[in-house]
């Protein structure tokens, strides 16, 4: 196979500062175990992953069957884990979503096979995914019967249609993030919410394994999020942040994942522990969890 192009990005996407230092250094520990960096501007403090892989690559680090947003495999623990998880987490979703709209159109950007979207569709929902994996597409369509198409068919979508936004996971891998955002402001209907769930590079987690940190996850995620970075780049599109809540389970699912990228091997009793005290930490210190879900409206 030959090398993979990488891409260099000379300034910072939120500010366009071209005064950048590195951040940190990792490998991909899920895949590839290339090395790659994590840049911070030196103005806004933003973080991204500098150089990247190319838009024409970049499809070559999700080949995996142990990639599990992309599939419904079960084996192992930590894909039980996962599975366990989100089946309790779409309830929390709904619930969320449920404080500013009962029913509407609700569009969620990188759907992977469409379990969010066909809970919300029983709860009165008119829904629409975009994803851009293939083999997630099909099995939304195929065993769902959903409504879900590729990315480039984001552009053909209604101005103006959908009441509700949403990204769970997804923002930190949109190659183009100036883009994507100018196609929600588009998309979104009037008092319409956006939702953006990302991983906190700020939390107690994050510090504490540092390069071993999941969530880095390198060169999938291209960005690497924080409250105020995330306030930052929405804010310099006309967005109002207006709510900001914890994803709990996520500091013990990435703890446990961390810890296997640092010692080889899976310790579920201190990657639990570890995910506890984040969370206990972050109820104490501003909330400050290992995920968030940002709530946006659009001035």
């Amino acid at each position: 196979m030959e090398p993979n192009k990488l891409h260099h990005l000379n300034s910072c996407p939120i500010c366009n500062s071209s005064i950048l230092g590195i951040y940190l250094r990792a490998d991909d520990y899920f895949l590839t175990h290339e090395h790659f960096k994590i840049d911070a501007c030196n103005n806004c403090g933003f973080r991204f992953t500098n150089p990247r892989p190319s838009k024409q690559d970049i499809f070559r680090y999700y080949e995996s069957v142990d990639y599990i947003s992309h599939s419904n495999i079960q084996s192992g623990i930590l894909n039980k884990i996962y599975h366990f998880v989100r089946t309790f987490t779409l309830k929390s979703k709904n619930r969320i979503i449920g404080n500013y709209f009962k029913s509407g159109n609700l569009l969620d950007i990188g759907c992977g096979s469409g379990e969010f979207l066909n809970n919300m569709q029983k709860n009165h929902f008119i829904v629409t995914g975009i994803e851009p994996n293939n083999g997630a597409r099909i099995f939304a369509r195929e065993y769902y019967k959903l409504n879900v198409f590729d990315e480039v068919e984001i552009e053909n979508l209604k101005a103006s249609t959908f009441e509700v936004i949403t990204m769970w996971h997804v923002l930190e891998h949109v190659y183009y993030l100036e883009e994507r955002i100018k196609q929600i402001q588009n998309l979104l209907s009037q008092d319409g919410i956006l939702v953006v769930a990302v991983p906190n590079s700020s939390s107690w987690d994050a510090k504490h394994y540092g390069k071993y940190w999941a969530a880095f996850d390198l060169p999938r995620h291209l960005y690497h999020f924080e409250t105020s970075s995330i306030k930052n780049l929405f804010e310099k599109y006309g967005f109002k942040l207006v709510k900001i809540k914890p994803m709990f389970f996520d500091a013990f699912y990435i703890s446990l994942l961390s810890e296997k990228y640092k010692t080889g091997k899976l310790n579920y009793i201190l990657g639990i522990f570890n995910g506890f005290i984040s969370n206990s930490l972050a109820l104490l210190n501003k909330k400050n969890y290992s995920s968030l879900i940002y709530i946006f409206k659009y001035k």
